[in-house]
């Protein structure tokens, strides 16, 4: 019964919707918004997908840029406040795989704000190639992970209202190991990411404070991302020994 009571907004769903009351009071109502999250990631994800390889290949334009940005911090934004809602009605993500998308916001921002100019042109391909790289591996996370814990919920061993991530949980241990080989090099794409900008704002034409505020956020993804997987490949490695 207390599942069902109207809960108390944290502080972000506070700041960004008011005393809204975001309680689901059904389990249906609830599933169905936790499906409905996971259908807004799936084709989000395929369209940015297109979209970065549009702006690759056939676009070089600041402005095509920009709306690649924009949508990216759109829906980063949005990940958020939906996440907050389904935490709110008991969902089980928490830790870093919360700040992880608050991370992307920030970092999605900082890109929109990147004037064009050399620094700008020196990134920009490599950063797009890398776009389409995570929505690629987002794309083939978020499908598996959804077959994977439908299977797992019809076992009764996995939470109604678990969540597919951008990375590698304990759960994903039975079937979902084949996705750690594309995990780990998006990892190290996004440390070389970081020692690129660094490089860069130590370049002497460099004079947006932008380059090293996209270094740092890409150098915190590595780590979080990275330590996160490592602790529960090594946690599961323990468990069988």
């Amino acid at each position: 019964m207390e599942a069902f009571l109207p809960k108390k907004n944290g502080l972000y769903l506070s700041l960004v919707l008011g005393n809204v009351n975001v309680t689901l009071l059904s389990k249906q109502a609830k599933f169905a918004y936790k499906d409905e999250y996971e259908k807004f990631k799936l084709y989000l994800t395929m369209i940015l997908m297109v979209l970065s390889f549009i702006c690759r290949f056939i676009l070089n334009s600041r402005v095509t840029d920009a709306v690649f940005n924009f949508l990216l911090v759109w829906y980063y934004c949005t990940l958020t406040i939906r996440e907050s809602i389904l935490i709110n009605n008991g969902s089980r993500i928490k830790g870093w795989w919360v700040l992880n998308h608050y991370i992307s916001t920030f970092l999605s921002g900082v890109m929109l704000t990147w004037p064009d100019g050399l620094m700008y042109q020196m990134f920009r391909n490599q950063f797009l190639s890398f776009s389409m790289y995570q929505n690629f591996v987002q794309f083939l996370q978020y499908y598996y992970q959804s077959g994977c814990l439908y299977r797992l919920r019809a076992l009764g061993e996995r939470h109604n209202m678990d969540l597919s991530v951008e990375g590698f949980q304990s759960w994903m241990w039975r079937g979902l190991t084949f996705l750690l080989p594309f995990l780990f090099f998006g990892q190290f794409w996004q440390l070389y990411n970081a020692i690129t900008l660094f490089n860069l704002a130590r370049h002497p034409e460099c004079k947006e404070w932008q380059v090293i505020m996209c270094g740092l956020p890409f150098l915190v993804h590595f780590l979080g991302n990275f330590f996160t997987t490592l602790r529960v490949v090594h946690q599961k490695f323990q468990k069988q020994n």
